[in-house]
């Protein structure tokens, strides 16, 4: 616990762009719902899906990889994600169905992890897959917000956004699926060095 939160450990540049990351939601909730406005609050969630892979690069570039990024970083990520779709999936700019599905899959492997890890599993990376498809339906549900934004082209952003939306499912779910072996192994492995100490 001390290593998460020493000094060192929180006060890194990568921390600090996640944070300004999870403090754009409170403006992005504001653009929809307080000034109704599809097109910023596309734009706000574009610009956050353009940025998600910023904190990892300089982490990793500059050697300020740490405990707490590691946990800070895909928190933010999902909890963008999760609050975003749920928000747009209010205003009926991203339909139900999509959302649905993005967000049983987000929340059924988040909660696998958060069990698993309680358990004792070793924590692992995400693979370049899955942060293909998630990288993939950043863009994705922009493009079907700004289909509903009123700018003039919406028939585009309507064909863009579900060009993104199909194989961008198609590869989370396939994660998903690759994940549960990997989850099952790690937690092994995690139990076992657990009872060798």
């Amino acid at each position: 616990m001390s290593e998460l939160f020493n000094r060192k450990s929180v006060l890194t540049v990568p921390n600090f762009i996640s944070l300004v990351r999870l403090l754009c939601l409170p403006i992005f909730l504001w653009a929809l719902f307080g000034r109704d406005s599809q097109l910023a609050a596309a734009l706000i969630l574009g610009a956050l899906g353009a940025t998600d892979w910023i904190d990892g690069y300089i982490a990793r570039r500059f050697h300020q990889v740490s405990p707490l990024g590691a946990i800070l970083d895909p928190t933010v990520d999902r909890l963008l994600f999760i609050v975003g779709l749920v928000a747009l999936g209010i205003d009926g700019a991203v339909p139900w169905v999509v959302a649905g599905l993005i967000l049983f899959r987000e929340a059924g492997i988040g909660l696998l992890m958060v069990v698993a890890t309680a358990f004792g599993m070793e924590r692992f990376s995400v693979t370049y897959l899955g942060k293909w498809a998630t990288f993939i339906l950043m863009f994705a549900v922009p493009a079907l917000t700004l289909a509903h934004s009123g700018i003039g082209v919406e028939a585009l952003f309507l064909v863009v956004g579900w060009l993104l939306v199909v194989p961008g499912l198609f590869l989370s779910y396939l994660t998903a699926w690759r994940y549960l072996p990997a989850i099952v192994e790690h937690l092994r492995a995690g139990r076992a060095r657990r009872s060798t100490i």
